[in-house]
């Protein structure tokens, strides 16, 4: 199975960096975290430190399975500025297979600004639409869109994380995680949720 990157800059959200590094494991797909700073150990918007797994300049980026952009401020502004990632998302955005994941403001801040959603619908946190120039917006909690699977804010990270899943391995399994996480009572019967 192909790996997936979720990348870390100082001011990150940490729901949103976390819920989906938790929701892949659980799911049996690969996923990394990765620091864009030259420290393993990256603060988030509340204060949290994380440990990232690798460090973006000694990675190398082969063929990825998904691309994905916690939000947070400064977090998605210094995401957007880290120059090495930009290119890798427009590289990402034009291969055959790679998908991208963002949620909060990274829709807008980063992948807006990139000119990557145009045409697509979108979501993002509300204020930030203004940043996805050409973007079709849309207020729901998660808006997958082709290559895209993208979220409005921290209270929807996990059908965020979710949908990516479905995205990835289909709805079966995504049901068979948010199961295990008792998001609805854990029968076949009572399926009242939907991803993305």
């Amino acid at each position: 199975m192909k790996e997936s990157y979720l990348f870390l800059a100082e001011g990150f959200e940490e729901v949103e960096a976390l819920t989906p590094v938790d929701v892949f494991r659980r799911a049996g797909l690969p996923i990394k975290t990765v620091s864009i700073t030259s420290s393993l150990q990256v603060t988030g918007a509340h204060g949290i430190t994380v440990t990232a797994d690798l460090i973006y300049n000694n990675t190398l980026f082969k063929d990825p399975a998904w691309l994905i952009l916690p939000g947070g401020m400064p977090g998605a502004t210094n995401l957007y500025e880290f120059s090495p990632l930009n290119g890798l998302l427009e590289q990402q955005f034009r291969s055959r297979s790679g998908k991208i994941a963002a949620i909060c403001a990274s829709p807008g801040i980063v992948l807006g600004q990139l000119g990557l959603l145009k045409g697509r619908k979108a979501t993002c946190y509300p204020g930030f639409e203004k940043y996805m120039e050409g973007a079709i917006p849309d207020s729901a909690p998660v808006v997958v869109d082709d290559k895209f699977v993208l979220g409005n804010g921290p209270s929807n990270a996990l059908i965020w994380a979710l949908s990516i899943v479905k995205s990835s391995l289909g709805e079966e399994a995504a049901y068979k995680v948010a199961s295990g996480m008792l998001l609805y009572p854990n029968s076949d019967d009572n399926r009242d949720f939907t991803f993305g």
